[in-house]
């Protein structure tokens, strides 16, 4: 099994005609995905949303896309399958992807505190647990010197 890089991923997912090098290493990063069996970490997961969503400008539909594909590629295997599902779907829903893998990695919890009020918001909506609560925070009097 090979395990890859953020890097090898987008370049499968990505034609980037910017880049002299990209045709090369396309090319090179699909061998290395038909190779054999191949390890994504949930790290690397992350990375790539990130990738595709600033960097080449993705919308949450051909992210998840991506992500659907990868997951269904009988050859790979993603660190936490169940986790990057469920965050794929949270994110579809409206919730930014990196929360809603923290999200997702915590559901064995009963609540996800966050300073976040929109994704307090968006997960309530999407009925997500655990649950999460934005605590208000209180304006403190300046202390006296």
């Amino acid at each position: 099994m090979i395990s890859v890089d953020t890097n090898v991923l987008a370049r499968v997912y990505v034609d980037d005609p910017e880049d002299p090098q990209a045709s090369l290493q396309r090319a090179a990063a699909t061998r290395i995905m038909r190779e054999g069996a191949v390890f994504v970490p949930t790290t690397v997961a992350l990375e790539l949303e990130w990738i595709l969503r600033a960097f080449y400008g993705f919308d949450r539909l051909n992210v998840a896309r991506v992500f659907r594909h990868l997951l269904d590629l009988p050859n790979v295997q993603v660190q936490d399958w169940s986790l990057i599902d469920h965050a794929v779907e949270a994110h579809l829903g409206g919730l930014d992807f990196a929360d809603a893998l923290h999200l997702a990695s915590s559901r064995h919890c009963h609540r996800f505190a966050s300073f976040d009020r929109k994704m307090a918001r968006v997960a309530t909506r999407l009925k997500l647990n655990p649950a999460v609560s934005a605590p208000r925070v209180e304006a403190r009097a300046p202390r006296p010197r």
